[in-house]
């Protein structure tokens, strides 16, 4: 059943980039290993680091199934016996992980204690306790703590749309809109997925990518949560899960809206129609990351208004840059794919939203 789950929830904007998207011309610049496959996201995390011409030697996972699927898509790489044996081995630079959510900080911490750099799924960290012993040992180490928050590095129009702002394009940034829709399909879900100690609760969880977004496009380094609320609205069997959530944030850059959910009409094409408005002092932006509802064909739609008039941007020839960044930055000791306070900063609004969030009503009427 693991295995099923995460095969079949990797976002088709991961999976093209896994298909399409050209490796790096230096095969071998690092050697990278694998602990913790739970969710598909690591097939994209994996191929980035390729791209950025790191070279998978190992990989361990605690589920059958979910080794076997690993190794028949890297047959190259080596099955670790365990955990200890990746950590151990000194050869290997950066470690890759995507096991249960409330499971990669702390691995995060084994990996920087061992010498090495991590880069996790997100969400990276899924407590505030876990968020101060990831910094302190990040401090402490001086290793790379990256969360692959792969809606904007592993998104070409979330790509483009960050060198049109950087650009001036629509002037000085004063609001984002990030929407997060998934489609949910019960029956592939892990059992951990319905459970928010252990994937972290909806603002926290896919909340994390519209953090991170928030403050890269409004420029803020700092941030605080204004208003959040989750709620439940069709899995009483599963009492605890949140289905729904929203979130006003202010930064020192701009402020946001963020909403997140769990329904995907049946009729969409796609598991989710992402979506990210970027308002400017000159125009804005429109980012439609996985598909133009209006009919033009595939992903990676971006619209730009400003005193010229409207565009469509076609972004499917934009290079994704996170992988090879990261793999320079691995070499160089440098923070060009993200800067480490970023990186925390993003994680700490999250789990701020989920900690003060007010819980609605469950079921169709929240009060």
């Amino acid at each position: 059943m693991a295995g099923l789950a995460a095969a079949s929830i990797v976002p088709p904007g991961l999976s093209a980039a896994v298909k399409t998207e050209p490796r790096g011309k230096v095969a071998g610049r690092i050697r990278f290993s694998v602990i913790g496959i739970n969710h598909s996201h690591i097939y994209g995390m994996a191929e980035a680091v390729i791209r950025g011409g790191g070279e998978l030697v190992s990989f361990y996972a605690m589920e059958e199934d979910l080794r076997a699927e690993f190794a028949r898509r890297y047959p190259n790489a080596k099955v670790a016996t365990d955990e200890r044996s990746i950590l151990e081995d000194t050869s290997i630079q950066l470690v890759l992980s995507s096991i249960i959510a409330n499971q990669r900080a702390p691995l995060g911490i084994r990996v920087m204690e061992h010498g090495k750099d991590y880069m996790s799924d997100k969400p990276g960290i899924t407590t505030a306790a876990q968020l101060a012993d990831v910094r302190r040992v990040q401090a402490a180490t001086k290793r790379i703590y990256s969360i692959c928050y792969s809606e904007r590095f592993e998104n070409k129009s979330s790509v483009k749309t960050g060198e049109l702002v950087k650009s001036g394009a629509i002037g000085t940034v004063i609001q984002t809109v990030g929407l997060g829709p998934h489609r949910i399909n019960p029956p592939v879900r892990p059992e951990w997925f319905w459970h928010p100690e252990q994937y972290g609760g909806i603002l926290c969880d896919i909340g994390s990518h519209q953090f991170d977004q928030f403050l890269y496009f409004t420029g803020s380094t700092h941030g605080e949560i204004v208003s959040a609320q989750t709620r439940n609205v069709r899995h009483p069997d599963h009492p605890d899960f949140q289905d729904f959530g929203d979130v006003v944030v202010r930064g020192d850059g701009g402020t946001g809206y963020i909403r997140l959910d769990w329904f995907t009409p049946a009729g969409l094409p796609i598991w989710g129609d992402g979506r990210l408005t970027v308002l400017g002092t000159d125009g804005y932006i429109e980012c439609r990351k996985y598909i133009d509802v209006g009919g033009r064909e595939g992903g990676n739609h971006l619209f730009i208004v400003d005193a010229k008039g409207v565009k469509h941007i076609d972004c499917n020839d934009v290079v994704l840059p996170y992988g090879q960044q990261l793999v320079d930055d691995v070499l160089n000791r440098t923070e060009t794919a993200m800067p480490q306070a970023h990186c925390f900063m993003a994680m700490q609004l999250a789990i701020q939203a989920q900690s003060m969030a007010t819980k609605l009503k469950s079921g169709a009427h929240p009060m």
